[in-house]
C-alpha cells in the first residue's frame, strides 16, 4: 500500500458512523479507498457505512459508487479467508 491508498478494515463491532466519516475524509484528501471485511457483520457495518458516507460526501455534490470483489487474507494462524472488498470511488 502506498500513502494514496487507503485500507480500512472493517469488524462486525466496527462504529458505521466513523468509518463513514474515514471514507469520507480519505476521498477528500484524495485516496484510493477500500473497505475489506470477513464475515457477513462485518459487511454489514461496510454497507451501513457507504449509505452514510454517501450523505455526507453528498453534501459537497459528490457521489459515491462502489465495486465489490473478493479477496484473500492470510490470518496470524497461518488460515487464508475470502474477504469482501469494497473498493469506494467518487465523483
Amino acid at each position: 500500500m502506498d500513502d494514496n491508498t487507503a485500507l480500512l478494515k472493517v469488524r462486525a463491532s466496527s462504529d458505521a458512523t466513523r468509518l463513514a466519516s474515514a471514507i469520507s475524509h480519505a476521498l477528500y484528501d484524495g485516496k484510493e479507498v477500500s473497505l475489506r471485511s470477513i464475515g457477513a457483520g462485518a459487511v454489514n457495518q461496510s454497507v451501513k457505512a457507504l449509505a452514510i458516507a454517501q450523505s455526507y460526501v453528498g453534501s459537497k455534490g459528490l457521489s459515491l459508487t462502489c465495486r465489490p470483489g473478493f479477496t484473500s487474507v492470510t490470518m496470524d494462524d497461518g488460515e487464508t479467508v475470502t474477504a469482501i472488498l469494497f473498493k469506494v470511488y467518487s465523483q
